[in-house]
């Protein structure tokens, strides 16, 4: 179904806040979210061509809680419940009320594994479709309803309202994790024919922006700088076949310099508001790169300092394969090779890593022999084009 961008966007801000309004009036978000689905559709069909209302929040919450109360009528033994509700006015009170961070919270509820989180999140507080998750997951439509219906079963005890006060930074961690994943994701595809699925990573962008702008925290300006900072390359990350193009060699002149900017500013706003974070941090090491005026301008020796900052305080073993990159631009290639001696073997692109300091420590047989195990084992078709033709051109 081809609807409007401007049609679009605004499905996607009201969808939140009208799926808030009706769990919080009738007490059962996974009713409520397909009722709101609902309308949504109902709305992609019938505003392209009538225009869009001149209440739009109160046109999509006036249908879904039709499909609510036609949904309860169907269950007898709820017939009380639903006349107390049906009685409450419509336009009163709560249905004034942005529930999107509430939405957001529910959706990335630590009870619910990472893969889950994010369909929810998409589903709910993104406006897509159970068939739009499925393909930018890349699996059958049925499956992606499993787990999106798996996923508001986990959720759906769980108190509707933004956690305690306690409760709080701990689940907003949560929320930034979900974003974070979904927006690597789909900066670079785990499978598939594309190196990249604009669509995640820029949903990610635009849910970031919202809690940006709710919350005062400098690790959510840090999450977001990140995500601008990253995304601002995405115009030069591939060739005209969609092949991968490494940062060493991309048109610089393609990279978003608006973007640049934004995500600049973010941080450097983030920069002492409190403790630094991974998110500031890993933001930071986005902005040196996204400064340099060339390749050959990049500050390495602050990047690698930063990673082993970086390394320290997650111990994650994808910071320990940048970090190795760092050390063998300022040490040499042993020294990130030496790194990588106690790296996991199936962690993704170890094998491609050790082939490009192989190749720049002069060993071009150890360098092909990780090329061509490196395009084995992947799973992303233009990953995997670009390992061949790294293959073919040691051979």
């Amino acid at each position: 179904m081809n609807v409007p961008h401007d049609i679009e966007d605004l499905l996607r801000e009201l969808a939140p806040q009208v799926l808030g309004t009706l769990a919080r009036r009738w007490g059962d978000f996974d009713a409520a979210e397909d009722a709101v689905q609902e309308a949504l559709l109902a709305a992609a069909q019938h505003w392209p061509a009538d225009g869009i209302p001149a209440r739009p929040r109160a046109w999509l919450l006036q249908t879904a809680s039709r499909r609510m109360v036609d949904r309860w009528r169907r269950d007898v033994a709820r017939r009380d419940r639903e006349r107390r509700a049906a009685a409450q006015p419509a336009s009163g009170g709560a249905a004034q009320e942005d529930d999107t961070l509430t939405v957001l919270f529910l959706c990335c509820h630590p009870v619910l594994t990472p893969t889950s989180a994010i369909a929810l999140t998409l589903r709910a507080v993104g406006g897509l479709t159970t068939a739009e998750i499925a393909r930018a997951f890349l699996v059958p439509e049925a499956t992606m309803a499993q787990r999106i219906s798996r996923a508001k079963q986990r959720v759906a005890g769980e108190r509707f309202s933004m956690p305690a006060p306690d409760e709080r930074p701990e689940r907003l961690r949560s929320v930034l994790r979900v974003l974070y994943l979904m927006f690597n994701e789909g900066y670079t595809g785990s499978a598939g024919d594309d190196l990249t699925r604009v669509d995640l990573s820029d949903e990610a962008i635009r849910i970031a922006r919202l809690v940006q702008a709710a919350e005062d925290d400098a690790e959510v300006s840090g999450l977001l700088a990140l995500m601008l900072l990253t995304d601002a390359r995405r115009a030069a990350r591939t060739g005209p076949s969609g092949t991968p193009v490494t940062l060493a060699d991309q048109d610089r002149s393609l990279w978003d310099h608006a973007r640049i900017a934004e995500g600049t500013a973010l941080l450097d706003g983030a920069i002492g508001r409190g403790a630094v974070g991974e998110y500031q941090l890993q933001a930071a090491i986005a902005a040196i790169h996204d400064r340099a005026p060339d390749a050959d301008a990049t500050d390495w020796p602050q990047i690698l300092a930063l990673y082993e900052l970086l390394e320290r305080m997650t111990g994650s073993p994808v910071v320990t394969l940048n970090r190795a990159v760092a050390a063998a631009m300022v040490h040499g290639p042993s020294a990130g090779l030496a790194i990588l001696d106690g790296i996991d073997d199936a962690l993704p692109r170890v094998d491609q890593l050790r082939a490009y300091l192989h190749e720049r420590a002069g060993e071009t047989d150890l360098a092909l022999a990780h090329y061509r195990r490196a395009a084995g084992r992947a799973i992303n078709v233009a990953e995997r084009r670009y390992l061949d033709a790294q293959v073919a051109r040691l051979s």
